[in-house]
């Protein structure tokens, strides 16, 4: 059964349907171009100040507009969108002017830089809690200028501003009349839409239907439709391709030696390294792992290439940080890069447990990810950690270390997660600092002088000193025992050769207007 939706949401798919059987691409009676993706969650929210998953940002990406955002190329760049112009003035002024004849769906007019003023500030409304707000922590105000120009004030130099920020989903531009005639916020149903494509559909956990919208003026997409599933197991949605029901999806690492080999008929197959980290990360305030003993003794425990070679088959690399190669501020070592059981065990009966201790392990319902959790769940015996696997979907997972959503915050212990991050390691580490506790900082650990090194390295301008804060910041997450760093990551993806994707560098992000048919 769709999902009741309200008669905005009427509109906007009828007048979506309505133009769509007109336009030139699509012949009467012939179905429109349609584009399969698989992707692993399901919506949370449309509206950029919460979101929650993947899924949650593509969407935004194809339904809203950002005065720039990423190329779909093998470097991280960027590119304009909502922008006619962009231009850093000086170090702490950016002056744009929007592209004339952006429109936002039901009747509220065009876009304006007044817009940008109310999307950009609203973002760190304390009021509204968002959980995008560390993005512009170095945002002062937006000054209009006149109906499309504007200047963003930072409070001090902000290098990772174009690629950490403006576009991601702290810089997209909702309508401030349409907003606020809701209330001044929103959730699944965006009272106006300004991007190439309308929200059609969505039916919980079945799928998410875009379609083209016939007040965008931009560059047409390809695809008439987006057709979004929410397959939470990858080696599920490796089955559903195979069976002709998707056009695209990111398979498990694991499965990359043998689709490589032999893949489906018709299937490109691509492996990128990806700019993220997968990690097992510990609860620092719940009572079994408050000793940082404990915490160092499960970080020297884990056999890390023994979880790698089971999950994935060799494919992806030890991580030694939180930064992948390639990055400003790589370690090329972990301060403790060898397994030591001696030593782990030593740590242990020091903090009192020398028989060890049952724990849990919460992890997302994944293949791959439970094969990493049964390695683990070995590794952690040999020290009389007897681990059981929590296995989660991935809603109810996606918000166990939240504070908003109950108190469950309080009984996870151990936890696998895997990020995948923009370029800029002050983006990455941000989500670590004191206040994040509660939202995205599960580890629940507080560190000032992280804190510290993080608020200057937001505005240093020299590379070098700013690699520099970044290597002393991760050996400080490492320190405090809180994090074993797993692999930065492989994304790895198949399509059929009729689709040209249109993807960020590591893979990750979808950028569905910009996908092409090909043939």
């Amino acid at each position: 059964m769709s999902r009741p939706i309200s008669r905005r949401t009427v509109l906007q798919s009828s007048m979506a349907a309505a133009m769509l059987a007109g336009a030139p691409s699509i012949v009467v009676g012939q179905s429109p171009r349609v584009l399969r993706v698989r992707m692993a969650n399901d919506l949370v929210s449309l509206d950029p100040v919460i979101t929650r998953s993947l899924t949650d940002i593509c969407a935004i990406i194809g339904v809203l507009n950002k005065l720039v955002v990423y190329k779909t190329s093998d470097k991280w760049e960027w590119r304009l969108d909502a922008a006619r112009s962009i231009e850093q003035v000086d170090p702490t002024h950016v002056k744009f002017t929007l592209r004339p004849g952006i429109m936002w769906t039901n009747n509220f007019g065009e876009m304006t830089a007044e817009d940008v003023k109310y999307s950009f500030e609203r973002m760190i409304d304390p009021k509204l809690k968002s959980n995008n707000a560390p993005d512009w922590k170095l945002l002062d105000r937006v000054d209009v200028v006149d109906k499309y120009t504007g200047v963003i004030v930072l409070k001090a130099p902000f290098p990772g501003l174009f690629l950490g920020t403006l576009t991601r989903s702290a810089g997209t531009i909702v309508s401030k009349k349409a907003v606020e005639s809701v209330g001044g916020s929103y959730k699944m149903e965006p009272p106006a839409i300004s991007g190439p494509y309308l929200l059609k559909e969505w039916r919980p956990k079945e799928r998410i239907v875009l379609a083209r919208n016939p007040q965008w003026s931009g560059p047409r997409p390809d695809f008439d439709e987006v057709h979004i599933r929410p397959i939470g197991d990858q080696k599920a949605a490796e089955l559903g391709y195979e069976a002709g029901e998707i056009d695209v999806t990111d398979i498990a690492v694991s499965s990359v030696p043998k689709f490589q080999k032999t893949p489906p008929p018709g299937t490109r197959i691509l492996a990128r390294p990806l700019v993220g980290i997968e990690w097992i990360g510990i609860n620092t305030e719940n009572p079994a792992f408050k000793d940082v003993r404990v915490r160092r003794a499960v970080q020297l425990a884990i056999d890390t290439p023994a979880v790698l070679d089971a999950a994935y088959f060799g494919v992806a690399k030890p991580a030694t940080g939180i930064v992948a190669p390639g990055i400003m501020g790589y370690r090329t070592q972990k301060l403790y890069p060898a397994r030591d059981l001696a030593r782990a065990k030593k740590l242990l009966a020091e903090a009192g447990v020398p028989n060890g201790f049952p724990a849990t392990l919460s992890v997302l319902n994944n293949t791959d990810v439970v094969t990493a959790a049964q390695v683990i769940q070995a590794s952690l015996a040999d020290v009389g950690i007897q681990v059981e696997i929590k296995p989660y979907e991935s809603g109810t997972f996606a918000s166990l270390g939240a504070e908003a959503k109950g108190t469950d915050w309080k009984n996870i212990q151990l936890y696998h997660q895997k990020w995948g991050l923009p370029p800029d390691p002050a983006n990455m580490m941000q989500w670590f600092l004191p206040d994040q506790i509660g939202l995205w900082n599960w580890e629940r650990w507080n560190d000032p002088e992280f804190a510290e090194m993080h608020k200057q390295a937001l505005s240093e301008m020299d590379p070098k000193k700013r690699g520099d804060l970044f290597l002393r910041m991760q050996d400080r997450m490492e320190e405090s025992g809180a994090f074993v760093w797993l692999t930065n990551g492989v994304q790895a993806m198949m399509y059929r050769t009729t689709v040209e994707p249109a993807t960020t560098p590591d893979g990750r992000w979808y950028i569905f207007q910009d996908f092409k048919r090909v043939g």
